[in-house]
């Protein structure tokens, strides 16, 4: 798949709307009953990055941005603002923020993934594109550093320690990072109305969360 490692302008992404979607099945019985089955086993998110186009410069920024990509045709790294840390977005991520794997003694490669929720349905996420120098590891709590002990991948979102510094076995391996979504646009037209901005209207840029 194509995808350009860039990151959407963050000063307009900022005032974006949008967050997680579902796709949900319910039917509704004769008895009022309801028999509901979850089509996604992930959601997916989807924002309109016009809300964040405050000036002509932003506009311009986003007709650059989109024309590079070729519209729909190449990914590219945004940032959720309400969502793209190990941790909540107010406080800074810690090595122990996500636990991503066991040790045996053999395994050297770990995705890196965000869990919601807790004992009720807890959802694992997986984090493709962590941001570079963001990540930080630890083995039973005790912190590794990048470069001695492991590698980050950033564009595959993969933890991988290094010869002979394989987690033992029951080993708790948990990093912490900062993250993109990796996103495309969700259209191959933009409309644009330079006196818009005159009466308050404001562009419609669709961007839809991408599998990786």
């Amino acid at each position: 798949m194509s995808f350009h490692e860039v990151r959407f302008p963050s000063g307009i992404s900022r005032g974006a709307q949008g967050g997680p979607e579902r796709r949900t099945d319910v039917v509704v019985l004769g008895s009022g009953f309801e028999e509901r089955n979850s089509r996604w086993a992930d959601s997916r998110r989807s924002f309109n990055a016009g809300y964040g186009v405050r000036s002509l410069d932003d506009l311009h920024a986003v007709i650059t941005f989109f024309e590079e990509r070729r519209g729909r045709l190449y990914g590219f790294r945004w940032r959720d603002h309400s969502d793209w840390k190990s941790c909540t977005p107010g406080q800074v991520p810690s090595a122990e923020d996500q636990v991503i794997g066991v040790g045996d003694g053999a395994r050297a490669v770990f995705p890196l993934t965000k869990t919601y929720g807790g004992a009720d349905a807890p959802w694992v996420r997986e984090i493709k594109k962590p941001v570079a120098e963001s990540v930080l590891v630890a083995i039973d709590g005790t912190p590794v550093a990048e470069g001695e002990v492991f590698s980050a991948d950033t564009t595959r979102g993969l933890v991988t320690f290094l010869p002979g510094y394989e987690p033992e076995a029951g080993a708790v391996v948990s990093a912490g990072f900062a993250f993109d979504v990796p996103v495309r646009f969700d259209t191959d037209k933009l409309e644009v109305n330079v006196q818009g901005f005159t009466h308050g209207a404001l562009p419609n840029i669709p961007v839809v969360e991408i599998r990786l």
